[in-house]
């Protein structure tokens, strides 16, 4: 989840963040600051009578929002789920692909109705931005090899080594755990070191495991522990946009309730993520 994927820690498990993962209501239950707007709310009715709803998005995220093989229309798991939305709310889904770093300005200077790239709700964000209903949930994990029976829990993490990047959160994790920690530069030379049996596990976020997973061989790996705590990644809209984030929870109720969000999930992850 973007923040990138993982914020805070509590005391050996990922805070809720956005949770990797911080506590905050979404649109049916966050509204960003309104601060400085004295204007009616038409964020819905803008959106309905231009019959088309932009969606800023990474497009080099993958599995959320990229392209095959780095050509053809973008895809993706918040893609997919953003084109359901615009559906359900009678538009037609355009994407303007922003890196991360602008992407909020981009929000903030109209240049798209809504962000869809994983965007962890956190106060700091609540206080400024509207979001929706999450429509991703995850939890960190530890990954060790399949016939590894001497780690159960991030406590019997202690005195063992495993493989993480000093930058990340999880590498705080592993650490107040009581984890020797051998320095990678990511996943992916993270999950081989596990795989060879050099190293005892690595420490990441769930959904990192499940894209694995289903790209990969993944049948020599398995998830011995989970962090309590749970990530929450939502549509964000800024500030007043009360309207349209209501509309679009409204959507997306719909499309937990009639299997579409736990369909497009399954597609991406093999199981279902949105809940």
């Amino acid at each position: 989840m973007k923040l990138k994927f993982s914020s805070a820690l509590v005391a050996g498990a990922v805070v809720t963040l956005a949770a990797l993962s911080l506590t905050a209501c979404a649109a049916g239950g966050t509204s960003g600051s309104t601060s400085g707007s004295t204007s009616a709310d038409d964020s819905l009715t803008k959106v309905q009578k231009a019959g088309t709803l932009t969606v800023g998005t990474e497009g080099t995220y993958r599995p959320f929002s990229f392209h095959e093989n780095g050509a053809g229309d973008i895809t993706g798991y918040d893609v997919d789920v953003v084109k359901a939305v615009a559906a359900k709310l009678g538009v037609s889904a355009t994407f303007q692909e922003t890196q991360w770093d602008g992407i909020f300005a981009g929000l903030e200077a109209g240049r798209f109705d809504v962000i869809a790239n994983q965007v962890s709700i956190t106060p700091e964000r609540s206080a400024k931005y509207v979001f929706s209903t999450p429509y991703t949930y995850s939890t960190g994990v530890i990954v060790v090899k399949a016939d590894n029976t001497s780690i159960t829990s991030f406590e019997s993490l202690s005195g063992k080594t495993t493989a993480q990047s000093l930058t990340s959160n999880w590498n705080t994790l592993a650490t107040q755990s009581g984890a020797n920690v051998q320095a990678v530069e990511g996943w992916a030379q993270s999950v081989a070191l596990v795989e060879q049996g050099r190293v005892d596990a690595t420490i990441n976020d769930n959904l990192t495991f499940l894209d694995y997973a289903k790209q990969n061989d993944a049948s020599g790996l398995k998830v011995a522990a989970t962090t309590t705590d749970k990530s929450e990644s939502a549509l964000a809209f800024t500030g007043g946009s009360t309207a349209l984030a209501t509309a679009v929870d409204t959507a997306l109720a719909d499309l937990a309730a009639d299997g579409t969000l736990t369909s497009i999930s399954e597609k991406y992850f093999g199981a279902d993520v949105s809940k």
